[in-house]
């Protein structure tokens, strides 16, 4: 009597999903062959209640996988079919590379031309005696005078400032991601920093000449007043940097370094420092490039001075940026019969400058892509 109850439930079960299992009007012919075998599977006698729910779900999927292919039908006939949307594939891919193309381009003909420019008007004047002399004692249109004092200021006061930028900004980018958290106080000082990115360089040179000014006198000029005008620049570039560069550190590296016992101060000098030195290094030396040619900031500072003063703490300096400034904005009005007078010697000794500057910039980078490979750690 049981056995007969049950083959009665089954029979029940395979009629329900017999029902179910009804082919799709829309669906297409090899669907509707695949569900005619399944329903034929579940309707034979020796297909079980268990099994019949197994073929239930099938069907159950084989109808949706039919309603997606519906829609992607569809789609593709709205937008002209498989060969219409290859057609504009092709052409959005070919558009958006050449415009690629273009923009790199572009950025490569105006380097070019600058340095073609540089190159033309600078590379004349360029002389062991023009590298080796300052401007003391040169007036008028004089074809004498050179550099030397210029790059001596740039050199000492850019020394400075990263002497005060770099110890100040690693202190506070190791604080911001190793011990700072997301607390209130990370975000505000991230903020600032932020802040201080934009600024421009002459609030920066305002701010030194009135700190200066209230703590030694208004009188006071020297190298270490524009070392700090730099520094207010360069310490938020070190920052944003230098903490970027401390958060592509793997926290796994930290972890295990907690996990052998070794101190949290240990970990980030011998383990975080170590891994993130190439970028370090990378970050410090762009910031360095980036105030190295400051002007604004230096002529309200540092001023301008046409002899030689190797001493940051007394006295003006004058440094690459401000010479440029001085001599291309200097006019030469020389006489009729004029001996040792040339009208543009001050554009010339000022695009020779510029030269110069530019080349340092270029080393300043070689340099640092040196530094980073050396650092890398499995290099």
């Amino acid at each position: 009597m049981s056995i007969e109850k049950q083959n009665q439930g089954d029979l029940k079960i395979k009629q329900k999903f017999l029902g179910a299992g009804q082919t799709p009007v829309n669906s297409g012919g090899v669907s509707r062959g695949t569900n005619a075998k399944l329903a034929g599977l579940a309707a034979s006698d020796n297909t079980s209640a268990l099994q019949a729910v197994i073929l239930e779900k099938k069907l159950k999927y084989q109808e949706k996988l039919e309603g997606a292919q519906l829609k992607t039908e569809i789609k593709r006939a709205r937008l002209g079919g498989d060969k219409a949307l290859t057609i504009r594939r092709r052409f959005t891919n070919n558009a958006i590379a050449s415009s690629m193309w273009m923009c790199g381009l572009l950025v490569l003909v105006i380097l070019a031309s600058i340095g073609y420019e540089l190159i033309r008007r600078g590379i004349g004047i360029i002389s062991p005696y023009f590298l080796s002399v300052s401007m003391k004692g040169v007036y008028g249109g004089m074809e004498a005078g050179g550099i030397y004092h210029a790059m001596m200021g740039t050199l000492l006061i850019t020394l400075v400032a990263a002497a005060i930028s770099v110890p100040l900004g690693l202190l506070v980018a190791i604080y911001l991601t190793e011990y700072a958290g997301n607390t209130k106080f990370a975000k505000l000082t991230t903020t600032l920093v932020d802040v201080m990115t934009g600024i421009p360089s002459i609030v920066a040179g305002l701010f030194a000449a009135a700190l200066f000014t209230m703590v030694i006198g208004p009188a006071y000029r020297s190298g270490l007043m524009g070392a700090v005008a730099l520094s207010v620049l360069m310490i938020p570039l070190v920052v944003r940097s230098s903490a970027e560069m401390l958060r592509l550190v793997p926290n796994d590296l930290r972890e295990a370094s907690y996990a052998l016992g070794v101190p949290k101060w240990r970990t980030v000098i011998s383990v975080v420092l170590r891994t993130s030195a190439a970028g370090l290094v990378t970050s410090v030396v762009v910031a360095i490039a980036r105030i190295v040619g400051e002007t604004a900031p230096l002529l309200i500072t540092a001023g301008m001075f046409d002899a030689i003063n190797n001493n940051v703490f007394s006295g003006r300096m004058e440094t690459l940026p401000v010479y440029i400034y001085q001599q291309y904005t200097s006019t030469v009005s020389c006489a009729a019969h004029a001996v040792n007078c040339n009208p543009t010697i001050n554009v010339d000794r000022a695009w020779g400058a510029a030269l110069v500057l530019v080349f340092a910039v270029l080393v300043l980078n070689l340099g640092a892509r040196f530094l980073a490979k050396k650092l890398s750690i499995g290099k």
